[in-house]
């Protein structure tokens, strides 16, 4: 990426993963299957200020997995790759294997 996007304030900026729609060995998938709406965080805001003006930071981290909304979120374009500006309050939910 030839740019690097800071989200601001409790934002975070999200990768979507897309599932395969084969196997490894060339079976086509339906696209009937259960798909998990999920995405790798690409970058972490700094944190929003409560009413008193204390910092209060973000729960995620760059590299985490986590539950997206159905709906929701700012689409971001950069460069050939999409991406998604969500707040850290919108966030479902980390995935761990």
């Amino acid at each position: 990426m030839a740019k690097r996007l800071i989200p601001s304030f409790n934002r975070i900026l999200v990768e979507k993963i897309i599932p395969p729609s084969k196997t490894n060995s060339g079976i086509l998938l339906p696209e009937k299957t259960p798909k998990l709406n999920s995405g790798k965080v690409v970058a972490v805001g700094p944190g929003a200020r409560d009413r008193d003006g204390k910092h209060i930071p973000v729960n995620l981290k760059e590299g985490d997995t986590v539950l997206l909304p159905e709906y929701g979120g700012t689409e971001v374009k950069l460069g050939e790759k999409e991406f998604h500006l969500y707040r850290d309050d919108d966030i479902l939910g980390t995935l761990h294997d």
